[in-house]
């Protein structure tokens, strides 16, 4: 049997712009066919074991081409396999996607249709341009800014588009923009008209040029913009003074290294991204569970004779109330204990599963946990800690030293992670990365070994490095690590306020 060809339209490049039909088409697609301009945040939908291949035309460097693409599409689903075809902004908006659906016509496939956010609209909106205004303007038309190089004759009625549309936008223009400014002037729009040349428009990389049809083309040239970009045309583009949002963002176009585990690593670069930055996810250490679960087993059946039980972190949570309902037993198994909380993070860990900390300490750590103990009775009272197999010891030493009897539980191991190590390595030695962030000692530990030691200096050389509290700055500042960061609440949001006030305060990252 034939499956179904899905062309889906990837958005403008912001991840965040592709639509919930096309991330389902991605997650159910044996095949992933994409371009150039599809974000490769979107391919982390497709299913592990998809076939993902690239198809993508920059400039002239063309993969493969048209016709070899469409032969691809058919080939992939005559095979009986289900095609995701992901194209940037919409598939029917100079996206060739007609000429796609036309063939799977000829072939007999059935196919579906998904637009997407069209880059001429999103771009435009990210720079503070509304394409159409009451007060300016009511009509608007979209533009090829390159034509079909075979066509004999332009069929763009330019004086039309001069004349009498209020808003143009240019799609692929750029190489063109001289030719395209002189026939605008030409046919009758006056050289004073407003211009903006979006380039990169709703990813981290945005940058934007503005002018009028006199001087556009030499700003672009002087400003070394390249595509791909869009241009638009008309004075909705002076709004950009007052409604120009995206780019006021304090950390834009900053490129971050996140090294949290993959799983734990969404906040942080969701509130990096929300900021401006361009976030690089290099995890380097993984989050398993405990190889041996039958310390953790003979706690849970034993849970009556704790009278405390001291989570250190959101995984230690996790992986303690994960065996405990595989074991049959819910939360009730805990209703006589007392319970710490090392932050608030690991605090609302818990409260999602209906516990509240008694003891949530002032700073973020195990020194402050034994503090807050200090006014606790201990003696003879057993507390159970599950916890990293590589946590420090300084918790259960100190808890011991007023009487407690701990048992500490390997709830889960930390696992080093090597993916994309040459091609880290590579950013590294061209000096496109800004900052690195380390959010524990082992993301310190296990970033320091996929560097090669005889590089080590020269590629974190000028390099920020961001710190989520003191115990990870200081394994930093042992393996060799100048921090300039030291978060003072021990948390991501916390991460997060001092990388930005150390940009604005202090002196930006370049």
């Amino acid at each position: 049997m034939k499956a179904r060809v899905y062309l889906v339209g990837a958005g403008p490049g912001d991840p965040g712009l592709l639509t919930v039909k096309g991330q389902e088409c991605i997650q159910n697609a044996d095949v992933v066919i994409y371009d150039y301009l599809a974000s490769p945040a979107l391919l982390k939908h497709a299913p592990s074991g998809s076939e993902l291949i690239y198809v993508g035309k920059k400039g002239g460097d063309h993969t493969l081409s048209q016709e070899e693409i469409n032969a691809l599409i058919v080939e992939k689903a005559q095979a009986g396999l289900t095609v995701c075809r992901l194209k940037g902004g919409d598939p029917f908006i100079f996206g060739r996607g007609g000429e796609e659906a036309e063939v799977l016509v000829a072939n007999a496939i059935p196919f579906e249709v998904v637009p997407g956010v069209t880059s001429a609209v999103a771009a435009a909106a990210y720079a503070g341009i509304p394409l159409t205004h009451r007060k300016l303007t009511a009509t608007l038309a979209f533009v090829t800014g390159h034509e079909d190089p075979h066509k004999q004759e332009s069929n763009i009625d330019w004086e039309a588009l001069a004349r009498g549309i209020g808003t143009l936008v240019f799609f692929m223009g750029v190489k063109n923009l001289p030719d395209i400014t002189r026939r605008l002037v030409a046919n009758g729009r006056s050289p004073q008209t407003p211009v903006a040349l979006i380039r990169w428009g709703t990813t981290p990389g945005q940058q934007t040029v503005t002018g009028t049809l006199d001087n556009i083309a030499q700003r672009v040239r002087k400003a070394g913009l390249k595509a791909p970009a869009i241009i638009v045309v008309g004075d909705v583009v002076d709004l950009r003074n007052t409604l120009k949002w995206f780019e006021n963002r304090p950390l834009l176009g900053k490129r971050i290294v996140v090294t949290r585990a993959r799983e734990q690593a969404s906040d942080l670069v969701r509130q990096l991204s929300d900021l401006g930055a361009d976030c690089l996810e290099y995890p380097t250490i993984k989050i398993v569970p405990a190889a041996d679960l039958s310390p953790m087993d003979a706690a849970i059946a034993n849970l009556g004779d704790y009278a405390w039980i001291v989570f250190t972190s959101v995984n230690g949570v996790k992986y303690f109330f994960d065996r405990l309902f595989e074991t049959g037993r819910d939360v009730r198994a805990l209703n006589h204990l007392h319970t710490a909380a090392i932050g608030p993070a690991t605090a609302a860990a818990m409260r999602r599963f209906g516990l509240k900390s008694d003891i949530v300490p002032k700073n973020y750590r195990a020194e402050s946990v034994v503090e807050a103990f200090r006014r606790e009775n201990l003696e003879g009272k057993k507390v159970l800690l599950p916890r990293a197999a590589e946590a420090r010891p300084v918790l259960p030493v100190e808890l011991r030293k007023m009487g407690a009897r701990v048992d500490e539980l390997a709830a889960y191991f930390t696992e080093n992670v090597s993916g994309n190590t040459d091609q880290l390595i590579k950013q590294l030695e061209d000096k496109t990365i800004d900052l690195i962030t380390f959010t524990s000692s082992s993301t310190v530990k296990n970033f320091k070994s996929l560097l090669p030691p005889d590089k080590f200096d020269r590629l974190t050389a000028g390099i920020k490095i961001a710190s989520i509290g003191p115990i990870t700055t200081e394994t930093a500042a042992q393996l060799g690590f100048e921090v300039d960061i030291t978060a003072e609440s021990y948390t991501i949001p916390g991460l997060c306020d001092a990388i930005l006030k150390y940009c604005s305060t202090v002196r930006p990252i370049s």
